[in-house]
C-alpha cells in the first residue's frame, strides 16, 4: 500500500524523536549505573569491588532498592523499542521495525513474540525487490534464526511455527524443513486449512503423495468455503496425475 510523503516524513520525524528519547534515557541510566558501581566501589577499603561475602551483603543491602530500578527501567526501555517496533511494522517501515525489533530483543532475549517479529519484518523485507541477492540471502538468514529462535523458546508458539513454513515452503525451497513445524501447528490449530493446503504443498514437493492426497481429502471433508474445497479438489487431482503419471 502506498504510503503519502506527508505521512512518510511525519514517520520519520516520530521516528528520530523516539530514537532521541530513548538515547536520552539510556544514557541518563547508563550514567547512574556508572555512578552506582563507583558507589559500591567505595565499600572496600582499596576502592574495588567488595570481594567478601559480608561486603557483598553489605553492598546489596545498601543499594538493593537502586539495582531493582535499574532492572525495572531497563525493562522498560525494552517495552518501548518493541512497541516503537511494532507500529513500524503497522506502517510497512520494515527495515526501522527490524532495527527497533533487535533492540528490544536486546533487552528480552526470551520472548518469542519479539524473536516472531524479527523473523516476519525481515522475512518480508528479504521478498521485496530492494535489495541484492546476497543481501536478501542475509534477511533470509536473519528471518529463519529468529523464527527458530522463538520456537526454541516455546516450542508451542503457533505463529513462530506457520512463518518458519512459509519460509521454507515458499522462499527457501526446503520444503522437508516445514513438515514437522506444519505437523506442530496442526497439533494445536486442527482446522487451520491454510495450514493443511500450506502442509499438502510441502508434501507435494517433497514427492510425498500419499500423504498430500490424504490432506487435500481432509480439506474437503471439514471445509465449508466452496472456494477452499473446489482448490482441494483440483490440487488432489494435480497430485494424482503426478503420482500414477
Amino acid at each position: 500500500m502506498a504510503i503519502k510523503k506527508g505521512t512518510v516524513r511525519s514517520l520519520v520525524i516520530l521516528v528520530i524523536l523516539a530514537a532521541g528519547l530513548i538515547g536520552v534515557f539510556v544514557y541518563k541510566r547508563f550514567s547512574e549505573r556508572n555512578s552506582l558501581a563507583r558507589q559500591i566501589a567505595e565499600l572496600s577499603p582499596r576502592g574495588a569491588p567488595p570481594q567478601g561475602i559480608e561486603d557483598l551483603r553489605r553492598a546489596i543491602a545498601l543499594y538493593e532498592k537502586k539495582i531493582e530500578n535499574h532492572v525495572r527501567d531497563a525493562a522498560q526501555t525494552g517495552v518501548y523499542w518493541k512497541i516503537l517496533g511494532s507500529r513500524l511494522m503497522d506502517k510497512e517501515l520494515y527495515g526501522e521495525a527490524l532495527e527497533a525489533l533487535e533492540q528490544a530483543a536486546k533487552y528480552y532475549p526470551e520472548d518469542e513474540s519479539v524473536h516472531y517479529l524479527i523473523g516476519l519484518s525481515s522475512g518480508i523485507l528479504a521478498a521485496s525487490d530492494y535489495f541484492s541477492q546476497a543481501e536478501a540471502a542475509s534477511y533470509f538468514r536473519t528471518s529463519e534464526q529468529a523464527y527458530l529462535r522463538a520456537i526454541d523458546i516455546d516450542p508451542r508458539y503457533a505463529k513462530a511455527l506457520y512463518g518458519v513454513s512459509v519460509l521454507y515452503v515458499f522462499e527457501l525451497e526446503r520444503p522437508a524443513e516445514a513438515v514437522p513445524h506444519l505437523v506442530n501447528f496442526l497439533d494445536i490449530n486442527k482446522s487451520d486449512t491454510d495450514a493443511m493446503f500450506l502442509l499438502a504443498r510441502a508434501y507435494y514437493m517433497t514427492e510425498n503423495y500419499e500423504a498430500a492426497v490424504g490432506l487435500y481429502d481432509r480439506i474437503i471433508s471439514v471445509t465449508k468455503d466452496p472456494e477452499k474445497k473446489a482448490q482441494a479438489g483440483a490440487n488432489k487431482q494435480q497430485v494424482m496425475d503426478r503420482w500414477y503419471g
